[in-house]
């Protein structure tokens, strides 16, 4: 199943998947998170997962292949990632995911330099902007993947401002320059969609694929099979 830059309807994801609903879920099968990705681990630590982290090789998932749409790019790297990882890990389940954040068509990837940081802030300073988080769940026998799109607006931000955030050394390992989650989010005016999309991974998708492939469920106990 594949379904691609679906648009979620909630602002907040962590919230939408509150606590007393988590904790009635049950986790059937094992399975494997391929990224390196701390915010990835924890989003899926809070709803009480329990997993494998195996990272792809660095080089399998940084490159941005030429002439891709931005969505189809996330998904490529996604893919790659999780089929690296299940090579490796053969019947598991293997879970990878990719985020890209894009503004009018331009792919913003991780900065290269503090320059580079301060060039992308400049562009999303004062406009909307997508971040898109593609994700594939592979198993010995199956597929499913979708990709999720979340609409953020910066507010208008000064070069003294832009100086001090790159100066913190936040930005240079996110996707765009900036981490919503951290100090990055005093940057934003709005988020229209998934939250969590834009931490890294949109909770709310990924957990109704994991109980649609039978990794976890919410069915009573007497239910499970």
């Amino acid at each position: 199943m594949s379904t691609c830059c679906a648009t979620s309807p909630t602002t907040l994801s962590i919230e939408t998947i509150s606590l007393p609903q988590v904790r009635f879920l049950r986790q059937l099968q094992h399975f494997i998170l391929a990224s390196g990705s701390p915010r990835r681990k924890r989003l899926l630590e809070e709803i009480g997962l329990v997993f494998d982290v195996v990272q792809a090789p660095p080089d399998v998932e940084e490159e941005i292949a030429p002439g891709l749409e931005a969505c189809a790019e996330a998904m490529r790297r996604a893919l790659a990632k999780a089929g690296c990882v299940a090579k490796m890990n053969p019947g598991a389940y293997v879970l990878g995911a990719d985020t890209v954040v894009v503004l009018e068509g331009e792919i913003l990837g991780k900065p290269s330099s503090a320059d580079d940081a301060s060039r992308m802030l400049g562009l999303l300073s004062g406009r909307t902007h997508e971040v898109i988080t593609a994700f594939v769940l592979l198993g010995a026998d199956s597929r499913q993947e979708e990709a999720v799109a979340t609409k953020v607006s910066f507010r208008l931000i000064d070069g003294e401002a832009i100086a001090r955030y790159v100066e913190s050394g936040e930005p240079m390992d996110k996707a765009g320059a900036y981490a919503i989650q951290g100090l990055g989010g005093s940057l934003v005016d709005r988020v229209e969609g998934s939250y969590t999309n834009v931490v890294g991974l949109p909770v709310a998708e990924v957990l109704k694929v994991l109980m649609r492939c039978g990794v976890v469920t919410d069915a009573p106990l007497h239910s499970a099979i």
